[in-house]
This record gives structure tokens, C-alpha cells and sequence, in this order.
């Protein structure tokens, strides 16, 4: 976690998400190289002693960052995913990057410090391990849903979750907003791939689990 400690009452809640607040501003006015923890305490309005209370340096300041907003790229996954009406693995690849690239339109600091820096080991081994994570749980709503060959190897999704994340790369590398067409043929690249791997199911579409049949 990049807490040195948790707060616990509200009013240091708030001041920790000040905090953050800020260093994603600052971040995204004059990109990581510069950020420092003076200027971030400046920006957020609290004691430096104070921001030292919550975190020991900026690096775990930008690990925080990194977890917060994951957090919201998987609720917003979870959220497109199950909005759904009928799946197949072109429909959840398509909701899965776009409920991505919607966070990153919502949290610019994240596509700063992910893809136009890398340097921290703390964020980079964090971010690979999200990446396998998302693979893994994909492939099983995928496998449950009978989308997807049964025995598909996991890795295959984790590349494809890989290749996912370095077309995003290429999209947001010189434009906060994404370059559009990069996405799109992006998500074709991907969906491709996997229909590789996919069942008939997973190639047509299906009622989602849970849903009335339109038919």
C-alpha cells in the first residue's frame, strides 16, 4: 500500500484525498520528474509534517495514486461488464477498454505517471500484477460463461490484457484525451485475438447470465 498509515478519522481522510488531489494536479501541470512533496503540500494546503504522517516519500504518494485509481478502473469494468445485456468476447473486451479509457479521461494523472514514466518499481510491479489480475478474472467470467474453450491457458488472456495495456500506451502517450483510432483499432487487435480461443458462444453472443432471453 502506498499508506505509511491509514487514516481512520474523517477529517484525515479528507486531508489524505487533499493530498492526492494535488499531486494529480501537479502531475499532470508538470509531469512526474518535478513533483515534490513541498509543493504538494503547498498545493493541498497541509503542514509538510502532516503529509509526512500519511507518506514516507512522492514515491508512495504515486502509489497511492496508482491504487486509488485502479480501484476505479475495476468498479468501472465491474460496472460496464454486468450492464450488458448479451456477452460474447468482443462485447466485454470493447466494455472492459472502454470503462478503462473512461477513467483515464477521469484521472489524467494516471496515464502520466503509467505511461510516460515507469519509474517506480513500486507502481511498475503493482500495475503488472493488476494487469494478471484482470486477465485472470476476465478468463473466468469467460470460462463460466462457456465464451471461451475449456483449458484455455491463462497466459493468453494476460497477454492480451498486456497487449491492451501498451495499445493504451501508444493512445495517450502525446494526448490526455487518447488518440481515438488507437483505441478503436485496439480493441480490434484484441478482440481478435481472443476469438482465437473462443467458443462459437463467444464468437455470436449470448444472453448474459442472469438476464431474459430477448429472443
Amino acid at each position: 500500500m502506498g499508506l505509511r498509515r491509514a487514516p481512520v478519522q474523517r477529517r484525515s481522510r479528507e486531508r489524505v484525498q487533499r493530498i492526492l488531489d494535488a499531486a494529480s494536479e501537479l502531475i499532470v501541470e508538470d509531469g512526474v520528474i518535478a513533483l515534490g512533496t513541498r509543493t504538494i503540500a503547498e498545493r493541498a494546503e497541509v503542514p509538510v509534517a502532516s503529509l509526512y504522517q500519511y507518506f514516507a516519500d512522492k514515491d508512495e504518494i504515486l502509489l497511492a495514486l496508482v491504487e486509488r485509481d485502479t480501484a476505479e478502473m475495476d468498479a468501472a469494468v465491474a460496472e460496464a461488464v454486468g450492464a450488458l445485456e448479451t456477452i460474447s468476447v468482443r462485447s466485454i473486451v470493447t466494455a472492459t477498454m472502454r470503462a478503462f479509457v473512461t477513467i483515464y479521461h477521469h484521472r489524467p494523472a494516471f496515464v502520466v505517471i503509467w505511461w510516460r514514466g515507469r519509474t517506480n518499481p513500486s507502481v511498475y510491479d503493482f500495475c503488472r500484477a493488476h494487469n494478471k489480475r484482470v486477465a485472470g478474472d476476465l478468463l473466468a467470467f469467460a470460462e463460466d460463461a462457456g465464451l471461451v474453450r475449456p483449458g484455455t491457458d491463462p497466459q493468453i488472456v494476460e497477454l492480451a490484457v498486456e497487449v491492451g495495456d501498451r495499445v493504451f500506451q501508444l493512445a495517450f502517450e502525446r494526448d490526455l484525451r487518447g488518440d481515438q483510432r488507437i483505441i478503436v483499432e485496439g480493441i480490434e487487435l484484441v478482440t481478435g485475438y481472443l476469438e482465437r480461443h473462443a467458443t462459437s458462444a463467444g464468437i455470436t453472443a449470448i444472453p448474459r447470465p442472469g438476464t431474459d432471453d430477448p429472443a
